[in-house]
């Protein structure tokens, strides 16, 4: 399934949500004219689980970059259908929690969200050498704040594999449902290489998803929501 709008009004423009997609565009640009050596790239600036959690132990084998790449992997992705695939959930769906939370508000929630991402990926599978990248753990955290603002909200759907038939369906359901398919891949990961040998972290999906349904909560505005109004599709 594939969102491609939704029926929340917005009273701001988007700055930062559009700010982060091209971000994540313009660096997924240079990784293809980076091919030569995408993978010292992808070591470089992504996650590596392994790699993390030994810089805890011994902080002095590694460089300060480490710390930085829960966010930096936030802007990498591992081909075109997952850079896609992800901006077009965080078109849909970003552009009305920054709307509820502020710019600032949103970007800080948007960065805290990813490193929990983050942190539950590590902390399932630590001793994992696959990089870990990608802005699914970030945007899992911004759906999770949706359901919270949005529930009664209905989001226009593209149903696979019938990209013409376009299914209408309320917030709560879509994102429960994809909720569930994460928690229950990740589950079923337990005890194999985690995501390694589907290359998704399922982890990074469920922890950033709880990390947005209970930050926003504390990030949310005084004033009112915007309203349910006519669809924007």
């Amino acid at each position: 399934m594939i969102p491609i709008g939704d029926s929340v009004r917005t009273r701001s423009f988007p700055y930062v949500n559009i700010a982060i997609i091209i971000a994540c565009f313009l660096v997924f640009f240079y990784e293809v004219g980076f091919a030569s050596n995408i993978n010292k790239f992808f070591f470089d600036w992504a996650v590596v689980p392994a790699e993390l959690t030994d810089y805890v132990d011994n902080p002095g084998d590694y460089s300060l970059r480490v710390l930085f790449t829960p966010v930096t992997a936030m802007f990498l992705h591992g081909g075109w259908f997952h850079v896609v695939g992800n901006m077009i959930f965080l078109w849909v769906f970003g552009d009305n929690v920054e709307d509820a939370l502020g710019h600032v508000g949103y970007l800080v929630f948007y960065v805290l969200c990813g490193i929990a991402a983050t942190a539950a990926q590590v902390w399932v599978d630590p001793n994992s050498s696959v990089p870990m990248v990608g802005a699914s753990g970030a945007i899992a955290g911004v759906l999770g704040a949706y359901l919270v603002l949005y529930p009664r909200a209905t989001i226009a759907t593209l149903i696979m594999p019938f990209f013409f038939w376009t299914a209408y369906i309320p917030a709560f359901l879509l994102i429960g449902f994809w909720f569930f398919i994460q928690l229950f891949n990740g589950v079923a990961s337990i005890g194999y290489a985690v995501g390694a040998s589907e290359g998704v972290a399922w982890w990074a999906h469920v922890g950033g998803f709880a990390a947005g349904f209970l930050l926003v909560w504390l990030f949310r505005p005084s004033r009112p929501s915007a309203g349910i109004g006519r669809p924007r599709w």
